[in-house]
């Protein structure tokens, strides 16, 4: 078996092969780099508030049980189970499940485009151009076609408290999106919640519009301009290319219930790679478990393999407060949740059913969180209300 990436993806795929294949996979990763990076509290490491953590992931793919191969993929034979690689070599598989990821693009010309971790030093001097009053009107934009706008209100809120927080002038924060409500993705509830959070930092939001460029203190959208000083946009991603898989335009692959790829055999994709059109760690977790489940009943293995229904669940940073929100994508309405205590255990970032315990585990229960909360953050809560596993660890927001 071999899974193609490093990613929230990969592992969550491995760790479900190890825990449900019954022995009968054997399986490799191909991934291109030696690290894996929990890319998500990015957006707090401008403001002093988290720190991105990398891992060896060779010593992560060892501890699920799994070999890695440093790589590439590029391109795919289906006749003869084939995968190339960028180096130009070849491995073979019985089944391969394409995680890589998507690459991320910039949609706002002008802006500064906030991508992760390797953007957090750009967005820190910013913020201090704003602290020393070179800037008064900061604007945070979600291109049309976007597919997580949450960490657009991340850095909005962590900005507008920070500036408060620093005693620094006056400076009118803001965040411009297509979305009619802020986080509407997540439903009524969570939408009503985000917006009353942004009213309390005196963050405006202009909503129904999609930004387009930034030139001479204005942000060009589509229906007119409005002041910006400093525009901070978030990325469109676009599919890598790879030969010999069906892929839409922007480079995604689509895939049925159970995350296979549609017109080939013992061909899977799950995470940012796939048609799907919500790009987060946590849904592709959700694709992991199901193509794994599939994989394995193909390999022999005796277990009913469940179909990807897709669960949102967000946790929102906001230089205060954590907001923890729910959303069932196949069930509007049931199971809802905007909520200031943990509502799932452990109370990470990305949430995996194997993979979230996982890297607590590894991380070590007393190790400390790199996000600074306040203390009435209810994060030894341990009877979450929206409880998937047994395994109860405790751990900071790192992960």
């Amino acid at each position: 078996m071999l899974i193609a990436g490093g990613g929230v993806a990969a592992l969550e795929a491995a760790l479900t092969l190890a825990d449900v294949a019954e022995g009968r996979a054997r399986v490799e990763l191909l991934a291109p780099e030696p690290l894996f990076w929990y890319r998500p509290t990015s957006v707090a490491e401008p403001f002093g508030l988290g720190t991105v953590r990398h891992f060896d992931l060779g010593l992560l793919a060892a501890r699920a049980g799994a070999g890695m191969t440093l790589g590439a993929i590029t391109g795919v034979d289906t006749d003869r189970r084939l995968a190339r690689t960028a180096a130009g070599g070849t491995l073979s598989y019985d089944a391969l499940l394409i995680a890589c990821g998507a690459e991320p693009m910039d949609a706002v010309t002008g802006a500064l485009t906030f991508r992760g971790p390797a953007d957090g030093p750009r967005l820190r001097a910013l913020v201090e151009e704003v602290e020393q009053g070179s800037a008064e009107r900061v604007v945070f934009a979600i291109p049309s076609g976007s597919a997580w706008p949450l960490p657009a209100y991340e850095l909005a809120l962590m900005t507008a408290r920070h500036l408060v927080a620093t005693g620094t002038g006056q400076c009118h924060v803001s965040v411009v999106s297509p979305e009619l409500r802020p986080l509407e993705l997540f439903g009524r509830a969570a939408s009503d919640a985000v917006l009353g959070l942004l009213g309390e930092a005196g963050v405006a939001f202009v909503g129904g519009v999609r930004p387009v460029g930034h030139e001479a203190g204005e942000l060009t959208h589509s229906d007119g301009v409005i002041p910006a000083d400093r525009v901070v946009a978030l990325p469109r991603l676009r599919g890598p290319r790879i030969d010999g898989v069906r892929q839409t335009p922007e480079g995604f692959i689509p895939v049925d219930d159970h995350c296979a790829v549609v017109g080939a055999d013992w061909l899977f994709a799950a995470g940012d790679i796939t048609a799907f059109t919500i790009k987060q760690g946590g849904i592709a977790t959700q694709q992991a478990v199901a193509a794994a489940e599939a994989i394995a009943v193909m390999a022999g293995a005796t277990l009913v393999p469940h179909p990807f229904r897709p669960v949102l669940r967000g946790l929102l940073l906001t230089g205060g407060q954590p907001t923890y929100l729910r959303h069932d994508l196949t069930e509007p309405g049931e199971g809802d949740w905007a909520s200031g205590a943990p509502i799932w255990w452990p109370p990470t970032k990305i949430v995996g059913r194997r993979l979230s315990p996982f890297l607590a585990q590894i991380a070590g229960e007393a190790e400390a969180s790199p996000v600074k909360l306040p203390p009435d953050t209810g994060l030894a809560v341990e009877v979450p209300i929206d409880r998937e596993r047994s395994d109860t660890v405790a751990v900071g927001l790192g992960f």
